[in-house]
């Protein structure tokens, strides 16, 4: 079964959001092979909010060191993340 990591960012003005999105969308991919998904979303204001799939937590495990370095922003007013168990991952 799969597992989740939901995080919310919110960083010191909009403008610096905006370019944390697009960091993630042209990096995230390469800085994050473990993953089976990667969603970024951009949310209201400086916000942004990453969702990650992994297959199991050792594939999670695998992803910290590039999480924490992305994490180490100056950037980053405040940061949670949620880990859980993916119940549904229904694709169109």
């Amino acid at each position: 079964m799969s597992i989740v990591r939901i995080t919310t960012v919110t960083l010191c003005s909009e403008a610096v959001a905006d370019a944390s999105v697009l960091s993630y969308a042209a990096k995230a991919p390469n800085e994050f092979p473990s993953a089976e998904q990667l969603i970024g979303i951009r949310a209201d204001g400086n916000k942004t909010i990453a969702v990650s799939i992994y297959e199991s937590q050792e594939a999670m495990d695998k992803a910290d060191a590039a999480r924490d370095k992305r994490m180490a922003n100056p950037d980053i007013v405040s940061m949670e993340s949620i880990i859980g168990t993916v119940t549904l991952n229904h694709i169109n």
